[in-house]
């Protein structure tokens, strides 16, 4: 059901009463039973530690930061520092690949445990792994597969209970979405007396940078001082609300962030625009947070309601694309990148970003709120260390639900997390092994007070982060017995707890210093015209004619070279991949097979996209999943098109982190197995 009428009517009204709703919600309503809590999660998507009001924003979140207020707040909750890889250590309790990575096939999620114990369970918004919600336990499920897409259109991956569901042309806006769809299947969990689970996943504030025009006017104007001066705020205000001790040295602006009043005008008002537009997406979050809490209150439940929020991951510093000086993105035909600059403010007072395994790429503000089953004293702040690898196992032991040993299809691994249960009554965490911490080639390991931790795979650092939190002050040198043992059990947990490929504990280079990445902002670009990222290279097959555009082009976070009849790629960070523009060559239609020898690459990182539409730009179209084996031999690769339409682009991705691999001949093959096109 399309809920147009509804939303205009918000658009005028909204602002105004979900805070004044937030305002009346006393968290002491009574619930219907002293039956098992419901459960509310929410996870937002690239949010920095510091971007709420009570973890030391300007930025207006008082519906959050009144849960805060009555419930508790971590200081040291840890996330993966990527979207993908934590939502499956949220879902399942484990370590992404320990879990089967995006595929799950060594692990069950909290919808299938608390599902098996007589939950009603349902989902709204970003997905991001493969097959669907309800294929992993979700009764209920409205939203995206995919890992972004446009906050106003959005894309062809939305499902609303497993079936596609077209996206309005109008009056649709995906934060707001979520929970009109959260709060409908929460008015069908009552209707079964059931208690329930629901798992919110907003897109917000992920790129592309989209705002509503009612929250982007509230917020134009406030960030002209630029990124120096909100940041030293928000650090002030960390220490002086508690967040943080007042020895906290806030980490300085680094070399690869230019001093604000070094720069252009143009890029300034560039700049402001884009913070402006971050401001206005996270106050939506918190009003749409804020009319969710009010349904709960309304129907008695909020009381008896364990809510908890986090984010998948720091601030995302990957400008990815041109600068708009005379648009603001406030419909879905203008949007913004994410913005370095902005990133670094948004960590504070941390150092780095999402993906980076330093405090500000997995750092996570993590709010718990539930008056009938929290014995900590309003407001506290928890400062023992926690991770979402610990949010399945808190589920399974505040609602009574055991974790199965076995699954149907699935070869489950031990959970590694550990009920926070502790923490809610006011009693000390214990854990047995120190936090992993891993994404693609970013490292680290917290154990106890220490931190080791890996930029890109170069040399690892040491820090005490009991002293020094935003680590500025590397031990490695001086401590190197204390290094060799953390490495040595970072190596080990690979291994054992994680059970990755041994490629992946492939020993560190030489650091390079400073710590640089190709896709942060480039402030040495003064031509507003031109986009200040990293572009990767294009390469022509020989049979190219000059009428036909057969051009393979490298995606993002990938190098490309042509060495006889092969490709060898190597991929440096999120979102690799190649891509073929096929509009200016004559086809016949579908359907279609595409072809290849394939030989590294990652498991779970096989996809290909094609579209029908010419006017449809990739990812948008149609998603077919492949297997990568990624075991070092050569595997052949068929992926069927089913389409009856001419396909007008293709998109291939072998691998969904950093590595390499290598395709020789690739092909497309029509309807009677003719081959159409080849490469290279």
């Amino acid at each position: 059901m399309i809920r147009t009428a509804r939303f205009c009517i918000w658009m005028w009204a909204i602002s105004i009463a979900s805070v004044c709703q937030a305002s009346e919600f006393s968290g002491t309503s009574s619930p219907k039973s002293a039956s098992r809590p419901n459960v509310v999660i929410i996870m937002v998507d690239d949010m920095g530690y510091s971007d709420l009001g009570c973890y030391g924003s300007e930025i207006e979140t008082p519906n959050l930061d009144r849960l805060a207020d009555r419930g508790l707040r971590f200081s040291q909750f840890y996330n993966t520092a990527k979207c993908h890889s934590s939502r499956v250590s949220l879902l399942t309790g484990q370590y992404c690949i320990a879990a089967g990575d995006v595929r799950l096939n060594h692990a069950v999620t909290s919808a299938e445990v608390l599902k098996n114990s007589g939950y009603f369970t349902a989902m709204t918004g970003k997905w991001h792994l493969k097959e669907q919600p309800t294929d992993f336990g979700f009764d209920r499920y409205f939203g995206h597969l995919s890992g972004a897409c446009n906050f106003f259109k959005g894309d062809q991956t939305f499902r609303l209970n497993g079936q596609p569901w077209q996206v309005p042309d109008d009056g649709f806006y995906t934060t707001v979405a979520n929970v009109d769809y959260a709060i409908d299947f929460l008015n069908e969990a009552r209707q079964t007396a059931n208690p329930w689970y629901l798992y919110i996943a907003f897109n917000a504030p992920h790129a592309p940078l989209h705002a509503l025009p009612e929250d982007y006017a509230k917020y134009r104007g406030r960030y002209d001082a630029g990124w120096d001066v909100v940041r030293a705020a928000r650090v002030e205000k960390q220490k002086r609300i508690g967040l943080l001790p007042d020895s906290v040295k806030a980490s300085p602006r680094p070399e690869h962030v230019a001093a604000w009043d070094s720069m252009e005008p143009w890029r300034q008002e560039y700049e402001a625009k884009r913070m402006t537009t971050l401001a206005a997406m996270i106050d939506r979050v918190d009003q749409e947070v804020g009319r969710l809490v009010n349904d709960l209150q309304v129907h008695g439940e909020l009381d008896n309601t364990m809510l908890l929020f986090v984010s998948d991951n720091g601030a995302c510093p990957y400008d990815r694309g041109r600068p708009i000086l005379d648009a603001e993105p406030t419909n879905g035909n203008v949007s913004f990148a994410d913005s370095t600059g902005w990133s670094w403010a948004r960590n504070s007072p941390f150092r780095f970003y999402k993906q980076n395994q330093f405090e500000g790429g997995i750092s996570t503000p993590a709010i718990v709120h539930w008056p009938a089953g929290l014995k900590t004293k309003p407001g506290t702040i928890v400062h023992q260390p926690a991770h979402l690898i610990d949010v399945m196992p808190t589920l399974a032991d505040i609602t009574d639900s055991k974790i199965p040993q076995a699954w149907p299809g699935r070869e489950l691994r031990p959970v590694s997390g550990v009920s926070l249960k502790p923490v809610f009554e006011n009693e000390a965490l214990e854990r047995s092994l120190p936090i992993h911490l891993l994404f693609s080639n970013d490292r680290g390991l917290r154990d106890g007070d220490w931190k080791a931790v890996s930029f890109r795979g170069t040399a690892w650092e040491l820090y005490n982060v009991a002293e020094d939190r935003t680590e500025l002050n590397d031990l490695a040198a001086s401590n190197p017995e204390r290094l060799d043992a953390m490495i040595q059990k970072w190596t080990v947990m690979t291994q054992d707890v994680l059970h990755a490929p041994p490629n992946v504990s492939a020993p560190v280079t030489e650091a390079d210093l400073p710590h640089q990445h190709p896709e942060w902002t480039n402030f040495e670009q003064s031509d507003p015209s031109q986009s200040g990222k990293y572009r990767p290279g294009k390469i022509k097959p020989k049979n190219k004619s000059k009428k036909d555009d057969l051009t393979i082009r490298a995606r993002k976070n990938t190098t490309m070279q042509a060495q006889g009849s092969s490709l060898e790629f190597r991929f440096t960070g999120e979102d690799p991949g190649i891509a073929m523009d096929l509009r200016g060559v004559e086809l016949p239609t579908g359907p279609y097979q595409v072809s290849f020898k394939l030989r590294g690459g990652t498991r779970g990182g096989g996809e290909l996209f094609y579209t029908t539409n010419s006017q449809q730009i990739l990812p948008k179209g149609e998603r077919v999943e492949f297997d990568v084996q990624a075991d070092g031999s050569w595997q052949v690769v068929t992926v069927e098109l089913p389409t009856k339409n001419r396909i007008h682009q293709l998109r291939i991705d072998v691998s969904d982190g950093t590595g390499s691999a290598t395709i020789k001949e690739l092909r497309l093959t029509g309807a009677d197995n003719r081959t159409l096109l080849n490469w290279p």
